[in-house]
């Protein structure tokens, strides 16, 4: 009599173990068919979130990188009348000056001409002239890093990562400079906008006195703040911080070097970012001729 449960493997029968999809494997499924173009993986993407494959944080990234994918360094770059250049015949206390005022860690260096930038400064270098004076600030200068407008950011930033530059000087189709980009203008496409040291908290303070008498402000200082702090008179009624309140008087939110003077207050826009003055400098103005 023939074994109806033979222990045997039967013939032409196959057992495979059942096993969970992965996330990718889950999020691969959902990306078939291939959609047709950027907007058709957009719409997908906020499928695979609203089915919990991924969270929002995941999506805004992957959104972040598909969107770079069609951009370049001209739609992203610093424009040339904004940026902050050295001049490499001034004389050293100037050059250490414009490095505290605008606080950046790099600096492209021209010579005769803001066009003709022959290389770039660490501002961590020019702490070398101060203890070896005789020091030419020419040895000091990095190669800079040309790039077109039409640079796809893909590339720009495999580029930072291989040569390990931050910078690049983007350049237009006649050869003249016309704007600045660093790997952080890029990385902000995916992830959003990183915090640098400008940005602290906000119990860490609002208001800093510096070496040159000067104040550093935070954008978003409450104006009785400012009040108290200066023994002004503000109006309080209808603004919060000082960054809104110079915002409404200039007609526009102050991109970075720009000046108000009001208020008895000289402010400069140290820096800008995400549509707000993070920080100003700030010098109480000088009294006009017969007043007390």
């Amino acid at each position: 009599m023939t074994d109806p449960y033979p222990s045997g493997p039967q013939r032409g029968l196959t057992l495979t173990p059942v096993e969970k999809p992965g996330l990718l494997q889950r999020l691969a499924e959902l990306l078939n068919p291939s959609p047709e173009g950027i907007e058709g993986l957009l719409a997908q993407l906020s499928q695979a979130q609203a089915k919990q494959l991924i969270n929002a944080d995941g999506r805004r990234m992957l959104e972040g990188v598909l969107r770079m994918s069609d951009m370049t360094a001209g739609d992203v770059m610093v424009a040339a009348p904004r940026i902050d250049t050295l001049d490499i015949n001034a004389n050293t206390d100037d050059l250490f000056e414009q490095v505290i005022e605008t606080a950046h860690s790099r600096f492209p260096v021209f010579e005769d001409q803001r066009d003709n930038i022959i290389g770039i400064l660490m501002a961590k270098d020019l702490l070398k002239l101060q203890r070896a004076p005789e020091l030419n600030i020419r040895a000091l200068l990095r190669p800079p890093i040309f790039v077109p407008e039409s640079k796809n950011l893909n590339d720009l930033l495999r580029d930072f990562r291989s040569n390990r530059n931050h910078l690049a000087v983007v350049i237009d189709e006649f050869g003249n400079v016309a704007g600045l980009i660093t790997i952080e203008d890029v990385l902000e496409e995916i992830v959003g906008e990183i915090e640098d040291e400008f940005d602290e908290e906000e119990d860490a303070g609002d208001i800093y006195s510096l070496a040159d008498n000067t104040w550093r402000i935070n954008g978003n200082t409450a104006i009785a703040r400012i009040n108290e702090a200066f023994e002004l008179a503000l109006p309080e009624e209808d603004f919060d911080t000082i960054g809104g309140l110079v915002s409404h008087e200039m007609g526009h939110v102050p991109k970075r070097g720009e000046i108000y003077e009001g208020f008895g207050l000289r402010l400069v826009v140290m820096h800008a970012k995400g549509g707000a003055v993070r920080w100003f400098k700030v010098t109480p103005s000088k009294p006009t001729q017969g007043q007390d």
